[in-house]
């Protein structure tokens, strides 16, 4: 038996975030771990749930990645190409923000609706001129962890 005593706001975590199941053709890929979203004792708003799924997903996919490229996203059913991503965020209650360049470097950010949320993770060729690719999965994480997401 389980002595662990859990909280109203964790127990509606653990239904508001399903387990996660994926089968891949290669045993190496993972599933995101649902564990890597960080607990709240306040009830979070759609926008941050997705925010906060969407850099498990993130991190998931860079972690696949060489030395050689960087994470980008196309978004479907959308004509606007491929984005590099440098940032995301979100505006309480339901939009998540992405900021980036396309591939010939002009500037982008694309504001968006949680209920029409479709991102497809690419990845890129990391620029030239840099010596290391930029990882953003683990700067928003690393975000998160310090409190920074609720300002």
């Amino acid at each position: 038996m389980d002595d662990k005593i859990i909280t109203s706001v964790e127990a509606m975590e653990a239904t508001a975030i399903p387990d996660v199941h994926e089968v891949h053709t290669d045993p190496d890929k993972c599933a995101p771990d649902p564990a890597d979203i960080p607990a709240s004792s306040e009830p979070k708003s759609p926008a941050r749930w997705a925010y906060e799924r969407l850099i498990v997903y993130i991190q998931n996919f860079e972690k696949t990645l060489d030395n050689e490229h960087e994470v980008a996203m196309g978004f479907a059913g959308d004509s606007s190409g491929v984005v590099r991503i440098e940032g995301m965020g979100y505006y309480d209650p339901d939009i998540i923000t992405f900021y980036g360049a396309d591939p010939a470097g002009t500037k982008t950010q694309l504001v968006q609706h949680v209920t029409q949320l479709s991102v497809m993770l690419r990845a890129l060729p990391k620029q030239v001129e840099q010596a290391e690719p930029n990882r953003i999965g683990f700067r928003l994480a690393a975000d998160l962890d310090a409190g920074d997401a609720t300002s």
